[in-house]
């Protein structure tokens, strides 16, 4: 197996050193000046403790395994792809900001179901203007670090991309326009002469939607899960990210950390990119 080893700033030799002495790595190459790849690397129990200390991402992957490989990519929206929860922000407009987000953080723990959770947040959006959308979306949405990186590296191996998100197509539709994505599914917000209803239509995304979402487009693209990448951070991404090949957990919640491939702590999104050979 190859161990990629990455951080947010240039890799010591001696670390790099001790950590492939532990791993009995056979050889090592240079990624970026924030990565590293020990080909040849086994696991070993210190491997977590040490990565954790020097601030270090770490994850397996089979030798040999290229981008180019990959067919499909797909990534959630809210605190994955982007810096926010939107609901959240959304509800600030409208004096609620606490109390939906406290009841978003249970629901990405997995604490709450997802779909009765999102209703009941919606519903506290009743009233408010939809001229406030377009103020979340200027003055507090930003793309995590390393977003345009990815998705034009993703761009030039020919991978077929989506955003998938249990959010809102308000900002799914930007975001897949702003940033070049093939294909984008959220929530769709009810609006009534100018006013959020407090209602969502059609489907929920939920974690099962997602999942599906993924099938449909490796299908499309004829594709196995084999090919797909998932990258997501709340409990409503797991099943998504179980259902593909590598499953990167971006800043995520702990519960999801634990189901997936591999997680990216402190490395910005484009460290993906250096999962591959």
């Amino acid at each position: 197996m190859n161990l990629i080893l990455q951080g947010t700033a240039p890799l010591s030799s001696a670390a790099i050193d001790d950590l492939a002495r532990l791993a009995r790595a056979r050889a090592r190459q240079i990624v970026a000046t924030n990565a590293v790849r020990l080909s040849g690397a086994q696991p070993f129990d210190d491997l977590a403790r040490l990565c954790a200390e020097a601030g270090l991402d770490y994850a397996f992957m089979p030798e040999g395994l290229r981008l180019s490989d990959m067919k499909v990519f797909i990534t959630d929206m809210d605190s994955t792809l982007i810096n926010i929860e939107c609901i959240d922000e959304i509800a600030d407009m409208n004096g609620f900001k606490d109390e939906v987000a406290t009841i978003t953080a249970a629901a990405m723990r997995g604490e709450l179901d997802f779909s009765e959770s999102l209703r009941a947040r919606v519903k506290l959006l009743g009233g408010l203007d939809a001229a406030a959308l377009d103020r979340v979306y200027d003055e507090r949405l930003r793309l995590n670090p390393g977003a345009e990186a990815l998705l034009a590296g993703l761009r030039a191996a020919g991978i077929t991309t989506a955003l998938v998100s249990g959010g809102f197509t308000f900002f799914s539709e930007r975001l897949k326009a702003r940033l070049g994505f093939d294909h984008a599914w959220a929530n769709v917000l009810e609006i009534v002469d100018g006013k959020l209803t407090g209602n969502v239509l059609g489907e929920i995304i939920d974690a099962q939607a997602k999942a599906r979402y993924l099938a449909r487009l490796c299908a499309e693209r004829g594709a196995t899960r084999d090919q797909a990448i998932a990258v997501g951070d709340g409990a409503n991404d797991i099943e998504m990210l179980m259902n593909a090949r590598i499953g990167v957990a971006y800043r995520a919640k702990p519960i999801v950390r634990e189901q997936a491939s591999c997680a990216l702590n402190h490395t910005s999104l484009d460290g993906i990119l250096n999962l591959f050979e």
